[in-house]
């Protein structure tokens, strides 16, 4: 059973901010052995990885298999269910368009001393997108990834996944070929990333890397960056639901499990104004455990992370959640609107009774690769500006150099950096011969 919290009792907020960084806190360091992986790849390349896919993921592949092939992907297509694989097409198609409007424009001026200023966009040549194993066939991450690189203008996009026996789900390979992925390899964990930040005999190096993993994954993430971009740190999936009690408990309770069952680590947290409905909500939630396929899954998480907070006004949450800086955010209330102006912090919000999470998990247009572990605090969910960079332009004259450039000379002579100085000061005498 979650935890229940009266957000008017003496000591709650103490208690729940304990709540929520003992959910936070990294159960495991792997950092060491992390960096023995990388290094080990780094310095042998394919055989490296040969040899951890084998000892991690029980495949024992021959390099020439690392890579998927045109083929193996053709024949992937046929195998799959033709309704999923329309909805696949549907999902693509919606994800694809909202992220076109997120394409910036580049931008030039004249400023009020004549310089020409500006700025351009260029998308990054490469990117490596890896996609979990785990437990389920996420083709839905594949599909939130790959297009916002592809609609960027990323050249060369890699995906890197895991594979039982050499053998990933039909639908995986799918959802690749879709978003017109360019090349897919039979690799997971730390030694992908060692792969995709420094290049092996088989997989050239990307510029930056994408995507979440375990604990493993997330460790090389952080120690390869410098070597290549990354785009965050992913932890636990999680959600908060604010809920009046004119919601169906059903469905609040089928909100929660949601993310529940996606791994015993997740969290999901119910806020609401009325504590006869969350009782209601979490006796539903102990009904639908014991139909759910994943229960045992969602139902550790529930225990171990899951919260019940009873509020006074759901109208004064704002800053709760803000404390919270949930991933998700879904707001079944009367007025979601008005309350989600107040939200500063959150990876995406669900605004109303029929906006459920799990539609933004596969259809809804923007990515589901959001900011975990409240890092929504100062970061944002996957968008085609992680796949561009974004480049000043800065022209002047001598007109313009006359203007501006006595105030620069004067703060590098401060800054005792003279050759900074002496740069913009011989230009300045240059008219003078």
């Amino acid at each position: 059973m979650a935890q229940k919290f009266l957000a008017t009792a003496a000591g709650f907020s103490l208690a729940f901010s304990k709540f929520i960084q003992k959910s936070r806190e990294e159960k495991l360091s792997v950092d060491g052995v992390v960096a023995d992986i990388i290094a080990d790849v780094k310095a042998r390349g394919n055989a490296a990885v040969v040899e951890y896919t084998k000892r991690f993921d029980g495949d024992s592949l021959g390099v020439d298999a690392l890579a998927f092939t045109s083929t193996e992907t053709a024949e992937a297509l046929e195998k799959c269910d033709a309704k999923t694989l329309k909805a696949l097409h549907v999902a693509a198609e919606r994800i694809r368009e909202y992220h076109q409007k997120q394409l910036p424009r580049d931008e030039q001026y004249v400023d009020a001393q004549g310089v020409r200023l500006g700025w351009r966009w260029t998308a990054l040549y490469s990117a490596g997108l890896y996609v979990p194993g785990g437990t389920a066939p996420l083709f839905s991450s594949v599909l939130m990834n790959a297009i916002p690189a592809k609609v960027a203008g990323v050249d060369r996009l890699v995906v890197t996944m895991p594979a039982t026996n050499g053998v990933v789900n039909p639908l995986m390979l799918a959802a690749c070929s879709i978003a017109g992925v360019d090349e897919i390899y039979r690799i997971g964990g730390a030694q992908a990333i060692a792969a995709l930040a420094y290049g092996t005999e088989t997989v050239s190096p990307v510029d930056k890397i994408l995507g979440p993993g375990n604990s493993y994954v997330s460790s090389a993430k952080k120690q390869v960056f410098g070597m290549v971009g990354i785009d965050m740190v992913a932890g636990p999936s999680e959600v908060t639901v604010v809920a009046d009690g004119a919601n169906d408990p059903e469905w609040i309770a089928a909100d929660l499990l949601a993310q529940a069952e996606h791994d015993a680590s997740s969290q999901s947290i119910l806020i609401t104004d009325n504590e006869v409905f969350a009782d209601r909500v979490m006796k539903a939630v102990e009904s639908q455990l014991k139909t759910l396929p994943r229960a045992e899954i969602a139902a550790k998480s529930w225990k171990n992370n899951g919260a019940v907070i009873i509020v006074d006004r759901l109208a004064d949450v704002a800053a709760l959640i803000d404390e919270i800086a949930p991933e998700h955010l879904e707001l079944a209330i009367e007025d979601p609107d008005g309350l989600a102006e107040q939200v500063r912090h959150a990876g995406a919000i669900f605004l109303g009774r029929f906006s459920p999470e799990a539609i933004g998990d596969y259809i809804a247009g923007p990515s589901h690769v959001l900011p975990t572990s409240g890092a929504a605090r100062f970061s944002s969910g996957i968008s085609v500006s992680d796949f561009l960079k974004r480049t000043s332009l800065i022209a002047c004259e001598f007109e313009n150099l006359v203007e501006i450039g006595p105030s620069a000379v004067d703060m590098a002579q401060a800054e005792s950096l003279d050759a900074h100085a002496r740069s913009i000061a011989l230009r300045l005498r240059s008219r003078k011969k």
